[in-house]
């Protein structure tokens, strides 16, 4: 396991609001991964800590953000009023993204962005939104569908891993894919459902996305 230089919750200020999330930075770090979970979950999913431990002992670091405030989250709970609000959710990756390049440690840090079921649609918004400084896209059980018109603009390599069990979400994902001009791959983990709850699935989610980060993100900062 690399040597970690920060491990720290920060508070992002995107001006109306301020987004916490959980920074962790090896020495010598080789790029950043912005985490964007899913609808009703948040910077503690189980799921994405996993990925992102498997992604640490790679030597990136990785940011996982709460996409909605405490008071938006109790809200969300009753009405699921912000879940499915896929600009929004885009708009604050974007914000997220920018306060990475206003701190020392992390500007020059080539960016990958990791999102998981609706988060894909917002890491996707975001990867569009930023393309100068955007390594690589990587979903996981993701509705990049979700990101309309921004599968277009999209630049950076993106990897779209879907569970062999989740028919309906591959159908949507191969749609995304028909509608991308960067270049895009799909991963099947089979066996695997949404959740990819079974044993070691996980694990292959993990090694896939640092395999993507490794051939790209040291490509990007090269």
């Amino acid at each position: 396991m690399p040597r970690i230089a920060v491990n720290d919750s920060v508070h992002i200020d995107l001006g109306r609001v301020a987004l916490e999330a959980d920074l962790e930075l090896p020495v010598n770090a080789a790029g950043l991964v912005i985490f964007a979970h899913g609808s009703g979950s948040g910077r503690f999913s189980r799921r994405n800590r996993a990925v992102a431990r498997g992604l640490q002992r790679r030597g990136f670091g990785t940011l996982l953000l709460d996409l909605l405030t405490r008071q938006e989250e109790a809200e969300d709970a009753r009405t699921s009023e912000y879940r499915f609000d896929i600009p929004l959710l885009g708009r604050r990756v974007i914000g997220a993204a920018d306060w990475t390049r206003s701190r020392d440690d992390l500007e020059a840090l080539p960016l990958a962005f990791f999102g998981a079921s609706t988060g894909a649609a917002a890491a996707l918004i975001a990867a569009a939104a930023r393309p100068t400084f955007t390594g690589a896209v990587i979903s996981r059980g993701g509705r990049p569908d979700l990101a309309d018109d921004a599968l277009e603009r999209v630049t950076a390599p993106t990897l779209l891993i879907v569970g062999g069990a989740d028919g309906p979400v591959i159908e949507l994902n191969r749609y995304a894919m028909r509608r991308m001009r960067a270049p895009v791959t799909l991963e099947i983990v089979p066996g695997a459902t949404h959740l990819f709850e079974e044993p070691g699935a996980l694990d292959e989610v993990a090694r896939l996305a640092a395999d993507w980060c490794q051939r790209y993100l040291r490509t990007a900062a090269s």
